[in-house]
């Protein structure tokens, strides 16, 4: 027998001081979309941002429906929208945000395993690295790539024959 040990490096921070003018802006943007998610039944509404290679700023939220299966992430919606729009360019980063009842959640929110498979597809398919920006009220996580969120990942190579 082997053991093997998965790592995960998450950097936070306890404010937006720290963070970049391009990581600021991408946490606004992703608040106030969150503002715009359709949530009658959860009430929880996400905001995503994704950053393109090219400067582009796509905008995501959750879209509930009454049958829930039916709905969608702001993360699929905004890297689906990037995909149909952009299917050449690569996201450099994405920031994500929640709130409930009309304030933002304390902790920051992470991808759902649906979004963390969808990122990491995109991540693979360009063979480039999807910086995650995970913002609550209280603290901010910096995750390098969504690959790191998703340790032995489905991919493509278990499709090849």
């Amino acid at each position: 027998m082997k053991i093997k040990e998965i790592k995960t490096v998450i950097k936070e921070y306890d404010n937006e001081s720290e963070l970049s003018a391009e990581d600021k802006k991408l946490i606004t943007t992703a608040r106030e979309v969150s503002k715009k998610a359709y949530a009658p039944y959860s009430g929880f509404k996400v905001g995503a941002a994704l950053l393109l290679e090219n400067g582009e700023i796509i905008e995501g939220n959750n879209q509930e429906n009454s049958s829930s299966p039916v709905g969608l992430c702001a993360e699929r919606v905004a890297i689906f929208y990037a995909g149909a729009m952009y299917p050449d360019i690569p996201a450099k980063a994405l920031a994500i945000t929640a709130s409930m009842e009309h304030d933002f959640i304390d902790e920051p929110v992470t991808p759902c395993g649906s979004c963390r498979q969808t990122l990491y597809e995109h991540e693979s398919r360009f063979n480039s690295p999807i910086r995650l920006i995970l913002a609550g009220k209280k603290k901010i996580r910096i995750i390098e790539k969504t690959g790191d969120l998703l340790p032995l990942a489905f991919d493509k190579t278990y499709l090849e024959g």
